[in-house]
């Protein structure tokens, strides 16, 4: 037979496959060695451990290494200094196979054509905060017209950034903004190169030592919040379901065990050992609030609402180019799956898409 043919036969073959499309049930491939799991912070300690959340129960207590274990698949935990950027070019090569990722550098991914799902919830609403150093005469956030705020661009704080603003008749144009990593913001602000700042929980801590005031936070705006995820490769997911379906079940079980009340104090005990948010702050931030309402890796109406949200806001504060289908994007079978397996149909409670509770 003539290699022109054999070539055909090729291509023909290739074009049937391609029409085909998703009518062709993918092919299940051998189980990896290691799986390789991303976390879009510089992490604390040495080795880097996560700080919050109950992702840092999943990883302390060895939740998913512990379900792997049988079939010796090793779990390859890499943090990210350059936080979501950084790991959105690490997807884009291949080189990792799941991964935390804040709601806009995940936006950002999947818009410039990263294949991605979102497959469970790390936090559904990130409060963020708006600081000045002790000394400073603003007192609100259009105080700081024309002044150095410093943030991370690309980064789900750069979206919370500019909801902010939005609400206070301002855009990121009114301001001088300085494009710095969490570390390299806080180095800035200590030594008065910035005026602003627009952080986490840790400025509450700051302010606490005298090391800054707060002048706004989103504590009673859950819209202006951010959400946190955990994502799947497209190719992982379809190459690996069961073996992405035990390490979504894994971690639901690891945030079950950090929403128990019995669990709660070693809980914040666990978060404030990293160092930057006190165990003191913790319990302010908590007082009167189930760790259940703030750690469940589900996606309930306000999860889902602020996810559309985002994509929204980001295509109209153009941090993207183009939008797409969210709801096409959510692939809550894995989650659903581990809940249902689990029993726990009715342990997280459910808000809504304004962010009050559902009965």
């Amino acid at each position: 037979m003539s290699s022109l043919l054999l070539s055909r036969r090729a291509v023909l073959g290739a074009a049937a496959a391609v029409s085909l499309g998703p009518w062709v049930r993918p092919s299940r491939a051998a189980a990896p060695d290691v799986i390789r799991f991303g976390v879009s912070t510089a992490g604390v300690g040495d080795p880097p451990r996560v700080a919050g959340g109950w992702l840092s129960v999943a990883q302390t207590r060895g939740f998913v290494e512990s379900a792997l274990k049988r079939d010796g698949i090793r779990v390859e935990w890499t943090f990210f200094k350059g936080q979501g950027p950084a790991v959105n070019e690490a997807l884009s090569n291949d080189q990792l196979d799941l991964t935390t990722l804040g709601d806009l550098p995940s936006i950002i991914g999947r818009a410039v054509g990263i294949r991605t799902r979102l497959v469970m919830v790390t936090n559904a609403r990130t409060d963020a905060y708006v600081a000045v150093r002790p000394g400073s005469t603003a007192r609100s956030v259009t105080d700081l017209r024309g002044r150095r705020i410093a943030f991370h661009k690309g980064t789900a704080t750069q979206l919370v950034a500019n909801r902010i603003f939005e609400q206070n008749g301002l855009t990121e144009r009114d301001f001088k903004i300085i494009n710095l990593e969490p570390a390299s913001t806080l180095a800035a602000f200590a030594s008065g190169d910035i005026d602003g700042i627009i952080g986490s929980l840790s400025l509450v801590s700051m302010e606490q030592k005298g090391l800054a005031r707060v002048i706004y936070d989103t504590r009673r705006n859950p819209g202006a919040t951010s959400s946190g995820h955990i994502l799947v490769r497209d190719a992982f997911a379809q190459a690996h379901p069961g073996l992405t379906q035990r390490v979504v079940t894994a971690f639901v079980q690891a945030a079950h065990w950090a929403s128990l009340d019995a669990n709660r104090a070693e809980v914040l005990r666990l978060w404030a050992s990293a160092g930057s948010v006190s165990a003191e702050t913790y319990e302010t931030q908590y007082r009167g609030v189930p760790l259940s309402h703030r750690l469940s890796p589900r996606f309930d109406p306000f999860v889902v609402a602020n996810d559309r949200r985002a994509v929204t806001d980001a295509l109209r504060y153009k941090l993207i180019r183009r939008g797409f289908d969210v709801d096409g994007w959510i692939d809550q079978r894995f989650v659903e799956q581990a809940v249902s397996d689990l029993g726990l149909q009715r342990f997280w409670p459910e808000f809504d898409p304004s962010g009050r509770p559902v009965a």
